[in-house]
């Protein structure tokens, strides 16, 4: 290890943020944690055995019925072979049998790698080679995609569910209208799968064996573009999830400052449950609390979405700016009964000044800005939750949390000064799976991640976001790669060149611009969005395109983004 830089004058080193944090929130977490997510959930499930615990179109189970659920799986996962630390990969959007899933991996001693289901093949083969995955649990509606990659991965068993499986009767009307009426479910044959009903059946009569899964096992695999485009899996262990629920559940506890604590919470989880906000902010957290997540399957249904939510008195509401600000032109959102709201997070992408506004004027309750990242589990910095106070900035660094703002050389700069934010703390992955030059890159010698995003801190410790250092591009929270963009361009035969950059949106915060010189003059618009749209997930898809003679380029030859970005 190296000596920090002498004379450092950023608040790394004497923690100038804890003056500004609510009365009696500690400065470090302290060592008391399950030994594991698995031991974590069985505890909840049972002191909270009658409670829901997740609720998805009017079905609820309970933890009683998630612990059966769950020790099912597991012991079914052990029974097929697979051992502890073995990757099984979940394919689903928010319904009741991810989390069943999630944590019946966890409790078998295994690894989840979380995928999103709208990956095309190119993507979905790649994730799944790269993790070693030797199962995947799919929803149905996705099933076509990894029947397209399974000869070239390492997948052994396809496990397939239906949008309505674990909802009673009325899962049936649910299943008729997604197959037959919306035609959601393209055609697809893997005569090797299994359902997910005979997986809960099976497990049901074996007997779940001791996972043994220790701290510093690996838990999930989240994949990320990290500080390039290469998609890699941020290996989490159990002990950095465990830390960062320990320290938003401190955190959380000046929220109740001033209204009284609910008894039983619900959480609303519109949040996709594979991405890492809503997985340790919504679904380890609501377990940590014996809390009720409303799962949201589809969010971009507004109309639906506030039909379902209207059911609920709702406390905790994590999300994006940009679903806050599709929520609040919708009219019948606005009429709304919002008093249960306790605490309102946002995160994923900057929340924009005049959204808080209005969203504050018209629920009562602020929304409150954090940052974080994949390989921060996520949570690393958070306002205060006792305040109204929007402060346009991403907040204070969490309990056992340091945060250093650092030039390229590594050295600390002034309070005020923009350089990188890198980030220490137990909450800081091990690494990126099987990539150790890519782990080095981004780790510091003395313990701290480089986040690749450039700010400053002020004197009360409170975290400034200005820029990227990358190239990278943020999309409804989701990062995107120009690297990966211009590859999946370059592969077509018409395109000579290619350049994509962010340009702003006011729904999306940023959205993809493609720049291409063409090799064949005929070459249109439509073809290259069709081109990208078969081999990219929508959110990485350029919204615009942008035909050029000829590419600004350095004097070696590299396409200048910035110059493209004016």
């Amino acid at each position: 290890m190296t000596t920090m830089a002498a004379n450092p004058s950023t608040a790394a080193f004497d923690r100038i943020w804890l003056k500004s944090y609510p009365a009696g929130i500690p400065a470090e977490i302290g060592a008391s944690m399950a030994p594991s997510l698995g031991v974590l959930f069985e505890r909840s499930c049972q002191e909270y055995r009658d409670r829901p615990a997740f609720t998805s179109m009017g079905r609820s189970l309970t933890y009683g019925e998630m612990e059966a659920a769950t020790r099912a799986v597991g012991a079914w996962l052990q029974a097929s072979g697979l051992r502890k630390g073995d990757r099984v990969a979940v394919m689903m959007p928010n319904v009741l049998q991810n989390p069943v899933a999630v944590y019946g991996i966890l409790r078998a001693g295994m690894t989840v790698v979380n995928v999103n289901p709208l990956y095309t093949p190119r993507e979905l083969e790649h994730q799944l080679a790269d993790s070693g995955a030797k199962i995947i649990f799919v929803m149905e509606n996705f099933a076509r995609t990894v029947e397209q990659v399974l000869p070239r991965t390492g997948i052994e068993q396809v496990v397939v569910t239906s949008m309505g499986e674990m909802l009673g009767l009325k899962g049936h009307i649910v299943n008729l209208v997604v197959r037959r009426v919306k035609k959601l479910v393209p055609a697809w044959s893997i005569p090797s799968a299994i359902l997910f009903k005979t997986v809960l059946s099976q497990g049901a009569d074996l007997k779940l064996g001791a996972a043994e899964a220790g701290p510093q096992d690996i838990a999930f695999l989240q994949y990320t573009g990290g500080t390039t485009g290469v998609s890699k899996g941020a290996a989490l262990s159990h002990a950095n999830l465990l830390a960062n629920k320990q320290q938003i559940a401190l955190w959380l506890n000046a929220a109740f400052r001033n209204r009284e604590r609910p008894e039983r919470l619900t959480f609303l989880c519109a949040l996709p449950l594979y991405h890492i906000f809503a997985l340790t902010v919504n679904s380890l957290m609501g377990v940590a609390l014996g809390a009720n997540n409303v799962l949201i399957a589809n969010p971009r249904d507004i109309p639906a979405f506030v039909k379902e939510i209207s059911r609920y008195k709702v406390h905790i509401f994590p999300g994006l700016n940009t679903l806050f600000n599709a929520l609040m032109n919708n009219k019948d959102f606005r009429a709304l009964d919002f008093s249960s709201l306790v605490l309102v997070l946002g995160g994923g992408m900057a929340i924009q000044k005049p959204v808080a506004e209005r969203w504050l004027a018209l629920t009562g309750c602020p929304i409150t800005e954090g940052y974080g990242l994949s390989e921060t589990s996520p949570v690393a910095t958070v306002n205060r939750l006792d305040t109204r106070d929007f402060t346009g900035t991403i907040g204070l660094p969490l309990p056992s949390t340091d945060i250093d703002i650092r030039d390229e050389d590594g050295r600390s700069l002034p309070l005020g000064d923009v350089g990188e934010i890198c980030i220490r703390g137990p909450q800081v992955m091990l690494g990126y799976w099987q990539r150790p030059e890519e782990t080095a890159r981004v780790m510091s010698e003395d313990g701290f991640f480089r986040s690749g995003d450039m700010g400053f801190m002020n004197p009360e410790g409170y975290v400034k976001i200005v820029d990227r250092k990358k190239d990278m591009i943020l999309v409804s929270g989701f990062n995107v790669y120009p690297n990966e963009i211009e590859e999946v361009a370059m592969s077509h035969p018409g395109v000579l060149e290619a350049a994509a950059i962010g340009v702003p949106d006011e729904h999306s915060g940023e959205a993809v611009k493609l720049f291409i010189v063409r090799k064949d003059e005929t070459l249109t618009e439509a073809e290259i969005k069709a081109h990208c749209s078969a081999n990219l997930t929508n959110y990485k898809r350029p919204r615009f395109v942008e035909f050029r003679a000829d590419l600004p380029k350095s004097n070696v030859g590299k396409i200048l983004r910035r110059e493209l970005r004016g």
